[in-house]
């Protein structure tokens, strides 16, 4: 294996406390290796995006996020991502085009796009000129209802066809993240595996760095 994984945090659905998130996710970046953080908040419908939440949020952490050299992308909005300066969008199937979302972010910005578990989907992702394909849910996950469910001979066919990066989503934790890893993920993407992990995230971030070192 000739690239190293590397770790894509998810934020909690929900940020009520702001100043206490603000310290986990110190805590987490403190912990190790973190590519970038996509910033997911959702409103009372668990669907669609708290935009109120996503600037509230946005305002207070994305500068001192990128300050670390961690790309910040938002969930869906490509809108928001434009208004709050940050590094792109990741959009799922039925958010909007992937033109309609460069054209937001611009080209230097990034657009990852959510593949489900879908050869199709990905080829034409990657057709588009997406910066990266998501694929998912690998495991079971709290944080969303996953309506399809990937095996790790996905990630493992697309490196072998493509050169664009390939992200891994849905359940993961550190208990469960090798086979993914091994499978060829360039990217892990963690939400609860971070958050809820029982010695707190930067133990979690911890973790998962020395499983990508393993493998390496």
């Amino acid at each position: 294996m000739s690239y190293r994984c590397r770790l894509y945090l998810i934020t909690p659905p929900v940020i009520s406390d702001l100043a206490a998130f603000e310290a986990l996710l110190d805590d987490a970046l403190a912990g190790g290796d973190v590519a970038c953080l996509q910033i997911r908040l959702k409103s009372e419908d668990g669907v669609t995006t708290d935009a109120d939440a996503t600037r509230r949020v946005g305002k207070r952490i994305i500068e001192e996020v990128q300050a670390r050299d961690i790309a910040v992308l938002i969930n869906d909005r490509a809108d928001l991502a434009a208004e709050l300066g940050a590094d792109g969008v990741h959009i799922g199937q039925t958010d909007m085009s992937f033109k309609e979302a460069k054209n937001w972010v611009g080209e230097s910005g990034i657009v990852g796009v959510t593949c489900h578990d879908s050869r199709h989907l990905a080829m034409v992702a990657g057709e588009q000129g997406a910066d990266y394909v998501a694929f998912g849910a690998f495991y079971p996950t709290e944080t969303k209802s996953a309506p399809t469910q990937a095996e790790p001979e996905l990630l493992t066919w697309w490196q072998e066809m493509m050169e664009i990066p390939c992200v891994a989503i849905g359940g993961i934790k550190v208990d469960n993240a090798e086979p993914v890893v091994k499978a060829g993920a360039d990217f892990l993407a963690v939400s609860g595996g971070v958050w809820s992990h029982p010695e707190g995230p930067a133990a979690a971030v911890r973790q998962f760095n020395e499983i990508f070192d393993q493998h390496e």
